[in-house]
């Protein structure tokens, strides 16, 4: 159970000390009073036995109102605080693109439910960690677009990223166009680090730039290009037609990634090639990008205190006047 004082912080927490009274009036009200004897002589209880009225069943609580006040009061006493904090951070930023391949292959069940699918989660993972970085969405599959430039504001690429789906563009796998497409968005970046992480299922088969013109122009630039290859080893049960109402058509296919131009592209931008079999190989594929492009961060605190005790005096008074008011009202005793 939360403390619900733990939020703040006290100017005079000596002060608290006087909580320690609290027990003491606890143990005076509810069982030393009680130790009193009191008669009153009556010729037959037989009339009002087991008879209770409201004020009888409230009275027992009347103490708690004056023990309750008093210990707010002693807490507006040690003057509680909550703290306010600022924090100015200055961040290297790095810019990334993610280049994804949105060819009807992503849509092979060797991962579950399809490549594509995995490889949306998984990214999404990744752009929630990278929080001072700026992140850009670009698709790809027989044609290119910017789907997201760089931004900061990752709730957009996430939201993005969760409404890919094969289809949008004509089919086919353009490695080169989805590169060049992300180069461009970050040739005039002034990050201190440019990075693409392409990934894809495919051989090169479509669009007028080749994969390894693209991968000069960002070597160019000085991009550094990660390149993941989404498959598993052997046959996947993959689209191979289409029906006239749109659905896929799938049968067992041979995966088929052009490994050796994706590990070129990657040594030649300085990058690094992966290949991703299952959704845990893809995980560790991040992971590891992650630890490799790093944001340096300088983080200033500046903390600020405000002062809350009229809250507590506030209650406390509150309570204290309702206990006073039927005490010597409705409650009233004669001794």
């Amino acid at each position: 159970m939360l403390n619900p004082l733990s939020a703040y912080s006290f100017a005079s927490p000596w002060w608290l000390l006087c909580l320690l009274v609290i027990p003491a009036m606890i143990w005076w009200e509810f069982i030393a009073k009680k130790r009193k004897k009191v008669s009153l002589t009556m010729p037959d209880l037989r009339g009002i036995e087991g008879v209770k009225t409201w004020k009888e069943n409230l009275y027992p609580y009347l103490p708690g109102l004056q023990i309750i006040s008093v210990g707010l009061f002693i807490i507006a006493l040690a003057r509680p605080q909550l703290a306010l904090t600022e924090e100015k951070v200055k961040a290297e930023g790095i810019d990334i693109m993610l280049a994804m391949d949105l060819s009807s292959s992503m849509l092979s069940k060797d991962f579950d439910p399809d490549r594509l699918e995995v490889s949306k989660m998984v990214a999404t993972e990744f752009v929630e960690k990278r929080k001072h970085d700026r992140i850009g969405l670009v698709v790809f599959s027989g044609e290119a677009f910017t789907q997201c430039p760089l931004t900061t504001d990752h709730r957009v690429i996430t939201d993005f990223l969760s409404k890919l789906q094969v289809g949008l563009l004509q089919d086919g796998t353009a490695i080169g166009m989805g590169l060049a497409t992300a180069v461009n968005r970050l040739k005039d970046s002034k990050a201190k680090s440019k990075i693409i992480i392409l990934l894809t299922d495919g051989v090169n088969n479509a669009g007028y730039i080749d994969p390894v013109t693209a991968a000069e122009i960002a070597t160019e630039y000085g991009v550094k290009v990660y390149t993941i290859a989404v498959g598993t080893m052997g046959q996947a049960l993959s689209p191979v037609n289409r029906r006239s109402d749109g659905e896929y058509l799938f049968a067992m296919a041979t995966v088929e990634i052009d490994i050796a131009l994706l590990t070129q592209i990657s040594e030649m931008t300085g990058g690094k090639h992966f290949r991703a079999i299952d959704r845990q190989s893809l995980e560790q594929i991040y992971a590891e990008i992650d630890r490799l492009e790093k944001t340096e961060i300088e983080v200033n605190v500046y903390k600020r205190y405000k002062d809350e005790y009229r809250l507590f005096l506030f209650a406390g008074g509150i309570l204290f006047l309702i206990w006073w008011l039927l005490s010597q009202s409705i409650f009233k005793t004669f001794s």
